[in-house]
């Protein structure tokens, strides 16, 4: 057998395993689904939704938790989004390439690869303590910014990247200063780029829990939030509270949960998905 047979016999050992390894993923990931399903399809009604929490599992619902999750969605859109592609923005058009230049750029790639519960810690000691915002909706949602800042940094920068020279080019034969090309030329053609990185960000952010934990989300919150400087709690604090107690009800309620929190996660994800290809489409 010589090296061409050899190789091609790898590849294919390489291919079945590849395949294998999926297809065991996927067996595993449907029946976590699916016995997810059976415990809680039947529990999800508007009553659920709506209700508080409750000692009594057949009454209680995640409003509470649901809202706290939407306010701290929003607010954390609201930062992030403009710092992150302002950044992204400024690293790859106007930063001078240098040993400063690249040392920033490392880091901001190592920072996307961090524990959250260090971003959690940070946040306790900078917008818990030091600032005097207390365990509020803004202290999580500025704790979860600079948990997807890093995510949307180089999201921007690379959809940037991937802009054809052309455009640039033509746009500076004709006369457009520097940031004009940016604005109405650059950032269109990479916009579904970056809003594919900022949608992920968000997926990313709204089934956190660890950070949240640390600056002093409640597992119990009797109200819904109604400032930013009110107390709150989400989903994924929720679904913990409830996976922790041994009645069977509250089991029911936690799966009922998870449905919704992947429901959202996946409406999210396939929003990027579809935004990605798009861009694909208009890059070609």
């Amino acid at each position: 057998m010589n090296n061409i047979q050899k190789n091609r016999l790898k590849d294919q050992i390489f291919k079945i395993w590849g395949i294998g390894c999926t297809l065991f993923g996927l067996v595993i990931l449907f029946f976590f689904i699916g016995d997810i399903l059976i415990d809680g399809i039947q529990r999800i009604d508007w009553s659920f939704i709506t209700d508080l929490p409750s000692r009594k599992a057949e009454k209680s619902g995640i409003y509470t938790a649901l809202m706290g999750s939407i306010w701290i969605l929003c607010l954390t859109t609201v930062i992030a989004l403009p710092i992150g592609i302002a950044a992204g923005i400024y690293l790859e058009e106007y930063s001078k390439k240098g040993k400063l230049s690249a040392l920033l750029e490392i880091n901001i790639s190592n920072l996307a690869g961090v524990p959250s519960i260090i971003y959690g810690l940070l946040g306790l000691e900078v917008f818990v303590r030091i600032m005097n915002l207390g365990a509020s909706v803004l202290a999580g949602s500025l704790t979860l910014s600079l948990l997807i800042l890093p995510i949307i940094i180089v999201a921007t920068r690379e959809a940037i990247k991937a802009v054809p020279t052309s455009i640039k080019d033509a746009s500076y034969a004709l006369g457009a200063s520097k940031w004009q090309t940016i604005w109405f030329q650059i950032l269109p053609a990479s916009s579904g780029g970056i809003l594919t990185g900022v949608i992920l960000a968000l997926s990313r952010a709204v089934g956190e829990t660890a950070p949240l934990i640390v600056i002093g989300a409640l597992a119990y919150v009797p109200f819904a939030p109604s400032t930013p400087m009110d107390e709150f709690s989400v989903l994924p604090i929720q679904i913990f509270n409830w996976i922790s107690r041994p009645q069977h009800g509250f089991i029911e309620n936690a799966a009922a949960a998870i449905i919704i929190l992947l429901l959202i996660t996946f409406v999210m994800n396939g929003i990027a998905v579809y935004f990605r290809n798009k861009w694909q489409k208009k890059l070609k």
